[in-house]
């Protein structure tokens, strides 16, 4: 049996023209820069590939750490 959920289809109308929407298009272009130098920075200026510690939670503390020294030099370069 097929089942057709008119309700998804209402959704993703709705998602696409808040996408298209002036306000969305800006959101879009600001969205696709500010992780992309986040991650870039740790990869290649930090030589981050891979975290050194292994469990969640250790895992958790590294990147925390992470997530801090980026946030101090993006402080001091402002």
């Amino acid at each position: 049996m097929i089942r057709i959920g008119f309700k998804l289809n209402e959704y993703k109308t709705k998602a696409r023209s808040n996408l298209l929407s002036e306000i969305g298009v800006k959101l879009i272009g600001k969205k696709a820069t500010e992780p992309e130098t986040v991650f870039g920075r740790l990869k290649w200026n930090w030589s981050f590939k891979r975290f050194l510690l292994r469990g969640l939670k250790k895992v958790k503390i590294e990147w925390s750490l992470l997530s801090i020294a980026h946030n101090i030099v993006k402080l001091a370069t402002i």
